[in-house]
């Protein structure tokens, strides 16, 4: 299996809480704003269209979705956390976000890495800022991925990666930057997934 080759992988299931997940023996975990592509770029990985659900409204991940990977000798598995940030949700919904997002950060023993997405063509927002310095704080492990490549200039992509990278207080070669639709920069999010599931 080529590092470069679709993920293959398939849904499991969803859960509220973490307690009720399944047990696994290594996880890395997708996390973000909501509409910042988290599920089209989950889809591009795997190079399926309909793996994740992508809808034009955002927020519509609102459970921990779990999908493994059926590579090599393991079974690691890929996590879509619920996006955070999106006002129109209900407000029991956006309640319950954070207890959730936070309990299955700090709670899960077989995660090994975050992919924290951050929007690119408009850069890290406060509440971006505010879950990197979370999981700075909880030394959790992670990885900030800028997604939307596409969107942005490319007279003006030189400086956005410089700010972007400052904005999320982090060298610009500590960014991976993708694009769902363009297919740029998803072979380097292959392989680092696959690196720290078949490891």
């Amino acid at each position: 299996m080529s590092q470069n080759s679709p993920l293959q992988i398939s849904f499991v299931e969803s859960a509220s809480r973490t307690h009720t997940l399944p047990e696994a023996t290594v996880e890395v975990a997708f996390v973000g704003r909501s509409n910042v592509g988290k599920s089209s770029l989950i889809n591009a990985i795997a190079n399926q269209k309909q793996l994740a659900r992508v809808s034009n409204t955002p927020g519509r991940t609102q459970l921990i979705n779990l999908f493994s990977l059926d590579e090599g000798d393991g079974k690691g598995t890929l996590v879509d956390l619920p996006g955070y940030g999106y006002a129109k949700a209900a407000k029991s919904v956006r309640n319950d976000w954070p207890a959730m997002i936070e309990g299955y950060l700090l709670e899960r023993d077989y995660l090994v890495m975050v992919f924290i997405l951050v929007d690119g063509e408009i850069g890290p927002t406060k509440l971006d800022q505010q879950m990197l310095d979370w999981l700075r704080y909880n030394e959790v492990p992670h990885t900030v991925v800028a997604t939307k490549h596409d969107k942005v200039r490319s007279s003006k992509r030189a400086t956005r990666k410089k700010d972007l990278a400052a904005g999320c207080q982090l060298d610009k070669g500590d960014i991976v930057w993708v694009s769902s639709t363009k297919g740029v920069g998803v072979d380097v999010l292959r392989s680092l997934v696959r690196s720290h599931l078949l490891s």
